[in-house]
Formats: structure tokens, C-alpha cells, sequence
């Protein structure tokens, strides 16, 4: 009898909160171990700018994530193809994820048409037309070769009520049907389909019970960060996560905000990905616990601190707050620089969620972190009460908290 193939994906949850719906896992992938919960950096096009795969294997990040619908246009699946995949085009040898290009609707909606049949789009190169359907993004993936593909779905702005709302919800439960049975990978890459529904928690609910009936390995959350109210947005996280298996992992799309992060964890989500690690490190900003130090300030043209002392990229060992700001959005290293330093942040941020899952102690991570990011000003109720759902309340007196007894610091 020959031996059981293994799947492409498994997920093992190895602690869990005992409050809140936190939890720490494993999930084995073709080319890495990836711990969860996890922040994805993002690489559009197979590349995050100013930063070589080597420096991201020395910040021991497991896993990317790249964009079909960008890396379709340019380079091109036949280059892709002949590269044999994106992991040797990009000498990349961990974990990928790619984005379906289900977000351009939204993004490039002026260069876009959405109907049954998929998104014809105007390319923002050349004006030519290419029509991406449920098909043609996962044939685009299949050659990428990603470890975890993603479905094509009909995306609207987080805004938009009324019945476009539900098309686009029922749509996109067509649409997996038709990605499954275009994806010819299935051995080796594992697609995931995503729960849209605005921000009507009865669509939402739909969506996950349609789902549900589709044989996968894992659940995308979609169609927020892209301005709803951040009470919308916790309400509408704990709906998904209340509802999605426990045994698959959740992955909330587009969010990337430190106090994001550790609200999300708590409502159960395990993985993320976001550009503003990257992005905001191109307009010269760092990342430390309590918010951004935007180093173009003149305030620290003689601070001869690193970014954050206990931060120990390469960065921080090395480079001094004034010199940053005597380089930043004037000298394109800046850009690697600080795009190290705040990759590092977020790695460390989910490390740091990980160990307090693990050792049970979770609920006191979150009241610490809350008090150190937000200092002197009051923490947003909107965090507030989405703690108090899944049974961690905040110190309201942060006098109450001895400074001593913070394991987080600047």
C-alpha cells in the first residue's frame, strides 16, 4: 500500500487563550513552517521594495504575499512559466500567498467592469483590456505557484449598501466553484476561498454557511479595512471568526495597524497582510509600540538613539535616529533601512502575541500593549468593547498598571 500523500496544507493549534478566542498554531506549508498568528509582508510584484530576500530570511519571515492581478500584467505568466515559478524568479525559498486580484476592483473600480463573468480591466500601463475571471486568476496562480492561492471574488467598497452588497456576496460563492474546479495544483497549493458580506452581519453569515460546503483548507476574510467604522469592523471580525472552523486557519485581509493586530488575534484571526509596514517607511516613518516616529522631524536631528533600543534588526544595531533623519525620502537606501526596521516590528509584534498565547498569559500582553500604545490618551471604546466581547477587559486607570511590570518597551 503506498504511503498517504500529505496535504499541501495542515494546521495544528498547539495553545490556546482560555479567555479571549486567541490561539497559536502551526500550519505546514510546501516550502515552510509558518507559526501563527503571523503578519505577511507584502510583495505586489514579487519583490518588497528595497528589501533583498536575503535580509527578510535574516528577519526569519516565513511568508509573503504577492499579487496575482499585478504579476499577471508584468512580468507575464509565460516569464513566470519559463522561471519555473515565482519562488525561483524571485529566489524566494519559503512561503508564498497571492492575492486573487479580487481587490483591484475596488482599487482600479475606474479602470474596471464587473460582471458574471469576471473583471475586465484597462491596464494601467498600456490601456489595453484583460478580462480576469475566476479561471484565468487561479491559471495565473497555478503558474506562480504559490502555497496558498486565493479565490477571485466580487469586491465592493466596505461603504456600499443595498443590493450590491448581496450580489456581490452571492457572486463570490459562485465564483469558488468555478476557481475549484480551474485549479489543477490542488496537490500542492491550497485555495482559499473569502467571506464577503459588507458589513451586514446576516450576509456574512451566509456567506460562511455557503462556504462551509466547499471542501478546503482554509477561510479568507475580506472586504474590510477600506473605511468602514472600526465598530463595524471588530463586529463584524467576531461574526466570521464565531462561525469559521476551528481547525482551519483564518486569514483577515488588508490590515496591518499594531492595535489592529492584537484586537484581531483576540477575536481568533490568524493570519494578516498589509502594505503599511512598507509604505509608511517610503514617506519616513518607523514603527515603535506606542505609534510612528516620523523621522523627518527636526526633533531628532541630534537624538543619537537608535529607532527602538530593544529592537535587534540591523537597523537598530546599527544606525542612529539622527541619521535617519538626515536620509530619510532623500536618499533611496532610507527606504531598505527603515522597511527592515518595521518588518522587524510586526514580526516581533505576532512573536510576542505567540509567546503570551502559549504561556497563557494573553489577556495581560493586550492590557500592557494597550498602555504602552496609546499612553497618555484613552484607549478608543471601539477596542474596548471589542476586548469585553471575548472577555478581556482593559485597564481603565493606567496608574493601576506599575511600570515595572511591562514586558513591552519602546
Amino acid at each position: 500500500m503506498s504511503a498517504q500523500k500529505v496535504p499541501p496544507l495542515t494546521y495544528k493549534i498547539i495553545a490556546e487563550c482560555s479567555v479571549s478566542k486567541a490561539r497559536s498554531g502551526i500550519m505546514s506549508l510546501r516550502h515552510s513552517d509558518v507559526e501563527t498568528p503571523v503578519f505577511m509582508p507584502v510583495g505586489t510584484t514579487g519583490t518588497l521594495k528595497g528589501v533583498l530576500p536575503d535580509q527578510l530570511l535574516d528577519l526569519d519571515c516565513k511568508i509573503l504575499l504577492s499579487n496575482t492581478y499585478h504579476l499577471g500584467l508584468r512580468p507575464g505568466i509565460d516569464i513566470l512559466e519559463k522561471a519555473g515559478g515565482l519562488h525561483k524568479f524571485m529566489a524566494w525559498p519559503r512561503a508564498l500567498l497571492t492575492d486573487s486580484g479580487g481587490f483591484q476592483m475596488v482599487s482600479l473600480l475606474k479602470l474596471a467592469e464587473i460582471d458574471e463573468n469576471g473583471v475586465n480591466f484597462r491596464s494601467p500601463f498600456d490601456n489595453s483590456e484583460c478580462m480576469l475571471t475566476p479561471e484565468h486568476s487561479i491559471q495565473i496562480q497555478n503558474v506562480i505557484g504559490a502555497d496558498i492561492i486565493m479565490q477571485l471574488d466580487d469586491v465592493v467598497k466596505t461603504t456600499t449598501t443595498g443590493p450590491r452588497v448581496e450580489e456581490a456576496m452571492y457572486r463570490t460563492i459562485r465564483w469558488v466553484d468555478r476557481c475549484s474546479e480551474a485549479h489543477s495544483r490542488d496537490e500542492e497549493q491550497s485555495l482559499f476561498p473569502i467571506v464577503q458580506g459588507g458589513l451586514n452581519p446576516e450576509l456574512r453569515k451566509q456567506c460562511v454557511a455557503g462556504l462551509l460546503e466547499r471542501p478546503v483548507r482554509g477561510y479568507a476574510v475580506g472586504g474590510l479595512s477600506g473605511g468602514e467604522s472600526k465598530d463595524d469592523f471588530w463586529r463584524t471580525v467576531n461574526i466570521c471568526t464565531d462561525l469559521l472552523p476551528k481547525d482551519k486557519p483564518r486569514y483577515l485581509m488588508g490590515v496591518g495597524f499594531a492595535a489592529d493586530l492584537v484586537v484581531c488575534v483576540a477575536l481568533g484571526i490568524d493570519m494578516f497582510d498589509c502594505v503599511f509596514p512598507t509604505r509608511t517607511a517610503r514617506f519616513g516613518c518607523a514603527l515603535v509600540i506606542s505609534g510612528q516616529l516620523n523621522l523627518k522631524q527636526k526633533k531628532y536631528s541630534l537624538d543619537m538613539r537608535p529607532i527602538d533600543e530593544k529592537c535587534d534588526c540591523s537597523t537598530c544595531k546599527t544606525y542612529t535616529r539622527s541619521y535617519l533623519h538626515h536620509i530619510v525620502t532623500v536618499e533611496p537606501v532610507a527606504c531598505s533601512l527603515l522597511t527592515v526596521h518595521n518588518i522587524s516590528f510586526q514580526l516581533r509584534l505576532m512573536r510576542q502575541m505567540r509567546s503570551a498565547i502559549q504561556k497563557n498569559e494573553f489577556p495581560k500582553f493586550v492590557q500592557e500593549f494597550m498602555i504602552k500604545h496609546f499612553g497618555n490618551d484613552p484607549i478608543p471604546k471601539w477596542i474596548t468593547e471589542a476586548m469585553a466581547a471575548v472577555n478581556i477587559q482593559l485597564l481603565e486607570d493606567k496608574d493601576l498598571m506599575n511600570e515595572n511590570d511591562l514586558t513591552l518597551r519602546n
